[in-house]
């Protein structure tokens, strides 16, 4: 089983530098920035433009680990990719560790538990969709506030930048350097992902959104394993295996 999902993952992998070649300079989502001295690369999810879409399992219920296989299963034609990012903390089996609502399903229930690791640093967060848009907000926030439909969420933590403040637990620019990846919202309710380049603090990471990105709530996806697909830049990604990734898609 496993020799055949690798057989499948490095198929897929191959296949979709041909298919980035049919996205033109014009549909890029994404960019390189460069912050603090270090090279990031953000990509913009814009309301009426874009589409966010969680997903984590395919057709056969099994997770798909990885970000080619993830877009080729929301989008099988890949004409409409805009790029597509590792979106939260996962199990041993790829799947989620925190709230997961897919397509206004929820498959799993907000994580409140206390624990060790990233994910239970004080406040973590939910990236979500709901009728009114796309928001980050801390978890107790989230609970006390939460909508009555969801589109889609996924939980990770820690929260980057809290209503415009630095997590109180980042140090300025500490010496734990990794890859990482994350989500904002800037003031016009536009999601900023963004993917280190080279490894970065927690603090630089943080003030990259709320300085650069104008995120007032940014919340941390991952390290170390963060990917990102940009099919109009050519770039694919490989890497340790996934759990929720999100998919951003064009609306035209």
């Amino acid at each position: 089983m496993f020799a055949m999902f690798l057989r499948t993952s490095v198929a897929l992998l191959a296949a979709w530098p041909l298919a980035a070649n049919e996205a033109s300079a014009s549909d890029a989502a994404c960019m390189p920035v460069a912050f603090e001295g270090s090279r990031f690369t953000v990509c913009s999810a814009r309301p009426g433009v874009h589409r966010v879409r969680l997903v984590d399992k395919g057709a056969a219920g099994m997770p798909l680990r990885n970000l080619a296989a993830a877009a080729a299963f929301v989008d099988p034609a890949r004409k409409r990719i805009a790029f597509a990012m590792n979106a939260g903390m996962f199990d041993s089996d790829g799947l989620p560790i925190g709230l997961y609502v897919e397509r206004g399903r929820e498959a799993k229930l907000l994580n409140r538990r206390n624990g060790g690791g990233n994910f239970h640093l004080r406040p973590n967060g939910v990236f979500y969709g709901d009728a009114g848009g796309w928001h980050v907000a801390p978890t107790d926030d989230f609970a006390a506030r939460r909508p009555a439909q969801l589109d889609f969420a996924t939980q990770s933590g820690p929260m980057l930048v809290i209503a415009g403040e630095l997590h109180p637990a980042f140090s300025a620019n500490g010496s734990s350097l990794q890859i990482r990846n994350g989500v904002g919202i800037d003031g016009h309710g536009v999601a900023w992902f963004a993917i280190s380049d080279e490894a970065v603090s927690f603090g630089r990471f943080a003030r990259l959104f709320r300085d650069h990105l104008g995120c007032r709530n940014a919340l941390y996806l991952d390290g170390a394993i963060s990917q990102l697909l940009d099919p109009a830049h050519g770039r694919s990604a490989s890497g340790a295996p996934l759990g929720p990734i999100v998919v951003v898609l064009r609306t035209h």
